[in-house]
């Protein structure tokens, strides 16, 4: 059945065409620091003539930083994304997208203008159909080209401030991979030096709006890869786990019955090559991950270092992860105290809310379990269930806002490490979005988590409240309708009573039926429920 659903997607979808649009990577473009490409709806730029969007200069924040990178001007990816564009698309309305060709999160249409909420579930409530489709969709991705975007391989300056471009095509699942790695390397100082206190999506404010931003454009390509408008990434619910449950030939992949450190042969992902995961070759090179396969994908779960990571997280400590009522504090970035962010990230105790230094624990505990090529931030995303764990994450993210609810302002507006601030651009993508476009409910982005469905409060607000409120308006006309409909059946039953003690006096009692018929029952049955 899987295989079936795998070749006629791969038959069906297969096409051959940071985060650069294919048609922004010429010369001319990175010359003129220019990325305004024509929309296919009318051929103009941005979709100007349709009222999609325009060129518009990109404004940058100037807000100051912290203190943990004591450079300026050695990395490209500082002050995104000037270094190659200083031009790019503005869209308006509910437009988005490199050329204002796709919706925002949370639209669709031709217009955008028709709201929809999607449901992320839990990855063991999907029926049958629903998980092997996930699978085929994970492997159509892995071999399929990407149509829109393709990586460089060289940094702006081996590319001679951008007249010699150097870019490569990449396929759907290792352009996320390689973004994920671009986003948290480290940066490349000439001969043999590199700084390594940085990251631009890791260990500080932006984590979580970041890795959002990621799933939700994760999606998005699969949805227009494969044509399926509803699909929505599963997660994993990993509170009190025991052992890593999604590790099957089932689901994500068994162990290989030989070697603990590959996955069973039997698995969809045991014959997957990774890529990124030779940070020290990089930088002993001086160069940038070109998505070279590098190896089959590697996991052995609960084969860690126990010291420090000793249990998987528990529901205790993600409810006293969400009790916690700041989200950033201090020097907002791995040894922030009593911050929610720091805290779910794992770099803080969870029990106290204070950093530890010597512990992984919540989101990271959960990539030094799987002991393999998830455990390597730079090239975790290589393995499937960094999306499933991720979804589950965000949802912990979503309970915090839910709760809280926090003002955008919230959200730190200055003094955090580099690229974490409100305003600042999120590193590699494009179309640009800032950190704090992303701190905001699910809902107003699109999508929801179904067990969060039932349990949250504002579903009563939202969704219940506004029912019984129209209800209360014509709350009259029931009452009139419901007392002359009791008028109606008081004097349609005293008519059948009458008719019925008639007709009992024709029959001869040996005559009269001791049972129901079984559609009398069934009739009646129903009318009680009723």
């Amino acid at each position: 059945m899987r295989l079936t659903v795998l070749y006629c997607l791969m038959w069906s979808f297969w096409t051959s065409a940071g985060h650069f649009p294919r048609a922004c990577t010429s010369s001319k473009n990175l010359v003129e620091k220019e990325c305004c490409p024509p929309w296919n709806g009318d051929g103009s730029p941005c979709g100007q003539l349709s009222g999609r969007g325009s060129c518009q200069d990109v404004l940058l924040s100037n807000a100051p930083l912290g203190p943990q990178f004591p450079f300026t001007g050695v990395d490209e990816r500082e002050s995104w994304p000037s270094v190659f564009y200083n031009r790019t698309c503005q869209c308006s309305g509910n437009f988005m997208g490199f050329n204002c060709g796709n919706c925002k999160f949370g639209f669709r249409g031709s217009n955008c203008t028709e709201r929809r909420l999607l449901v992320r579930k839990n990855i063991f409530d999907l029926s049958v159909s629903e998980k092997d489709k996930f699978l085929a969709y994970l492997t159509l991705a892995k071999h399929t080209t990407s149509p829109d975007y393709v990586i460089p391989v060289g940094t702006y300056g081996q590319m001679n401030n951008g007249t010699t471009p150097m870019f490569s095509d990449i396929n759907i699942y290792d352009l996320f991979v390689w973004m994920h790695y671009y986003v948290s390397r480290d940066t490349l100082l000439g001969g043999s030096e590199v700084w390594r206190d940085i990251d631009f999506a890791h260990e500080a404010p932006g984590f979580l709006p970041w890795h959002r931003l990621f799933l939700l454009l994760w999606e998005q390509e699969i949805q227009k890869l494969t044509g399926d408008e509803n699909f929505t990434i599963p997660y994993w619910d990993w509170r009190d786990a025991e052992s890593c449950d999604v590790c099957t030939d089932e689901y994500m992949g068994g162990r290989h019955p030989e070697n603990p450190n590959l996955l069973s042969p039997a698995s969809f992902f045991s014959s997957w090559q990774i890529i990124c995961s030779r940070l020290e070759e990089y930088n002993s090179r001086q160069s940038l991950c070109n998505a070279t396969s590098e190896g089959p994908l590697l996991r052995n779960p609960g084969n860690h270092d126990k010291a420090r990571t000793p249990r998987l997280p528990s529901s205790s400590d993600v409810e006293f992860c969400l009790s916690l009522t700041q989200y950033e504090s201090g020097s907002m970035d791995k040894a922030a105290n009593f911050s929610f962010r720091n805290t779910l990230e794992g770099f803080a105790n969870p029990l106290t809310g204070i950093a530890d230094a010597t512990q992984s624990s919540m989101h990271n505990a959960l990539h030094m379990y799987m002991n393999g090529t998830m455990s390597q931030v730079q090239g975790s995303a290589n393995d499937p269930i960094f999306l499933l764990h991720h979804a589950f994450v965000d949802s912990i993210f979503e309970q915090w806002l839910r709760r809280h609810r926090p003002l955008q302002e919230v959200y730190p507006a200055a003094n955090a490490p580099i690229g974490h601030n409100r305003e600042s651009y999120m590193v590699p993508f494009i179309p640009l979005y800032r950190n704090g476009d992303f701190f905001i409910s699910s809902r107003d982005l699109g999508y929801d988590y179904s067990y969060l469905q039932d349990s949250d409060p504002d579903f009563f607000q939202g969704y219940i409240k506004p029912l019984l409120e129209q209800a209360s308006r014509i709350w009259p006309w029931l009452v009139g309708a419901a007392v002359i409909g009791a008028v109606l059946t008081a004097a349609l039953a005293t008519l059948i009573g009458l008719l019925c003690r008639h007709k009992r006096k024709q029959l001869p009692e040996e005559k009269q039926p001791l049972l129901m018929e079984k559609e009398d029952y069934h009739s009646l049955l129903y009318q009680s429920h009723l």
